[in-house]
């Protein structure tokens, strides 16, 4: 998706704000109608947006004894991604936005963000916490540490999504600013603060990040990704 999509989907959207509901009551007197209610005739769960409780509230308080909201959003633009469409390891916790490409075999790690028209590449691991801003592209076999900020853009229309090739290794807490291209089979060291493309096959750190030498044998082997960590089946 480029800027101007995501601005149209997000402007366009129906803001949604759903609600998780605990009732109990009288809860054989209430029509229902098509909200998603589970329970019996004293207590039960009723899914459905905000506004849409608030009107059967009000219409019928007097068969209700006591409720009790859980509610994980506000007038949210976009819903979360269905994770059943992706063939990767996806771990509780991750967060990933609608219209997000996942590739197979991937590892989505706990606490991970995954925003807006991101695209990850087959066998790459978002490590815990990670945050990969809309429109990033990250490509197939890197590792992406934890904590790491991938910049995302989707305001200003005009900024250019960061890219990582393919085969690359950013550290823990790096930071990748917007419009950056990360070359293949680069490593970004722990910490670093990218504010220029990196060359392919090299190593950069620091704040911000400078070439530190081209990767060799020695570095390739302190960065092996572990092929039995992306299995689905034993």
């Amino acid at each position: 998706m480029n800027t101007q999509e995501i601005i149209n989907f997000i402007a366009n959207s129906k803001k949604k704000t759903p609600i998780k509901v605990y009732l109990s009551g009288r809860l054989d007197l209430i029509d229902f109608l098509n909200l998603e209610f589970y329970g019996d005739d004293k207590f039960g769960i009723l899914f459905c947006d905000e506004k849409d409780f608030k009107s059967l509230y009000q219409n019928n308080k007097d068969y209700i004894n006591k409720y009790k909201i859980e509610m994980d959003r506000k007038n949210s633009a976009i819903p979360l991604a269905d994770l059943s469409k992706y063939n990767a390891r996806i771990e509780p916790g991750a967060i990933i936005r609608d219209m997000v490409e996942i590739g197979a075999g991937c590892v989505i790690m706990m606490g991970a963000i995954i925003n807006i028209g991101a695209s990850i590449g087959e066998n790459t691991m978002i490590d815990m916490n990670a945050v990969i801003g809309g429109r990033a592209q990250v490509g197939k076999n890197c590792h992406i540490g934890a904590g790491a900020i991938v910049a995302g853009v989707i305001e200003p229309p005009s900024a250019q999504p960061v890219v990582i090739e393919d085969d690359v290794m950013i550290g823990a807490n790096a930071v990748i600013l917007e419009g950056i291209r990360i070359g293949k089979g680069s490593i970004v060291a722990a910490g670093s603060v990218v504010l220029s493309d990196v060359e392919p096959f090299s190593v950069v750190a620091g704040v911000p990040a400078k070439f530190i030498k081209k990767v060799d044998e020695r570095t390739r082997s302190k960065t092996q990704l572990i092929e039995e960590l992306r299995k689905l089946e034993n």
